[in-house]
């Protein structure tokens, strides 16, 4: 019986593993990507005065991961433009997000129970893209590891590492919301599931392609749409990181609070100096007799 289950999940897995993501899953993606560009701050009113940068910063969001990864890999960045279907498709969607009249389309796309399924399905799409990464980075290095990792990082990170560059197409210089300093939930989650997969493709870990595939997909479904669903930004790895890194790699809040303490003192004392020393008994009763003197005087 149990046989029986482990062969049906086996097939399972392979059957999902094997589903095509073109056109439905792909068009998925564009709409949650596309959305996501509609939602930035003055993304609307840059779409009207520059419809050429609104759809430059589509096709980013839309195509950011494979540009990346292609650079990674020494490969023509617009490599992936040669896929016409895709872009025509991936236009199409930014076209009716943006301009689509009285914004029936954005409308429809963002109610809540239709875009979490567009969410499921996007993340269906992005473990594929970690798990094609790490097989082409495999083909070309066969024994480079961080290579692998890198390609599958950036591929299933899509534009967020790219959010600098796409910023400055709309006219925005934020170095402080740089993605490596201050990870998304997709980010930290692409990097851990690159690592699965690397070990998967270098046979360190014992589980097929298409079962990690199905179970990662599943996780990400999962996180994905809960936190869409109740709008929430916590990333489920934060409990195991607050546990683990202050062991490996040290709190900064002591360090730091301390740090603040000795500045807060210096600055008390340069800003309070001391006060000057209180005379003596002598020295008052002399300068009384000398005021006395010069009174009679």
């Amino acid at each position: 019986m149990e046989l029986a289950g482990a062969l049906q999940l086996g097939e399972l897995a392979a059957a999902f593993a094997a589903l095509p993501v073109f056109p439905l899953f792909d068009t998925a993606y564009f709409i949650v990507s596309v959305l996501y560009l509609k939602y930035e701050p003055g993304a609307v009113e840059m779409s009207r005065k520059s419809p050429f940068a609104s759809w430059l910063c589509a096709m980013l969001h839309c195509f950011g991961s494979y540009i990346l990864a292609d650079l990674l890999l020494g490969e023509p960045p617009i490599d992936y433009f040669s896929n016409n279907s895709s872009v025509i498709l991936a236009t199409a969607v930014w076209y009716l997000i943006f301009f689509c009249p009285m914004n029936l389309f954005y409308k429809c796309v963002s109610f809540l129970p239709l875009k979490l399924i567009f969410v499921a399905m996007k993340e269906v799409v992005r473990v594929r893209k970690i798990a094609a990464g790490v097989h082409h980075a495999h083909h070309r290095y066969h024994h480079g590891w961080f290579i692998m990792m890198a390609t599958g990082w950036v591929k299933g990170s899509g534009v967020a590492l790219m959010s600098n560059f796409e910023q400055l197409l709309r006219g925005v210089w934020k170095p402080e919301t740089n993605e490596i300093l201050h990870m998304s939930f997709p980010t930290k989650a692409s990097l851990y599931g690159t690592i699965l997969f690397t070990l998967q493709q270098t046979h360190w870990l014992p589980i097929s392609e298409a079962n990690l595939i199905f179970f990662f997909t599943m996780f990400m479904i999962v996180c994905k749409v809960f936190m869409t669903a109740t709008h929430s930004h916590a990333s489920p790895f934060a409990p195991v990181e607050s546990f683990i890194c202050p062991v490996f790699f040290g709190s900064v809040s002591s360090g730091h609070s301390s740090h603040h303490h000795n500045q807060h003192g210096a600055s008390h004392e340069v800003s309070h100096p001391p006060p000057p020393p209180a005379k003596s008994k002598e020295e008052l009763n002399e300068g009384t007799r000398k005021r006395k003197a010069k009174k009679a005087e």
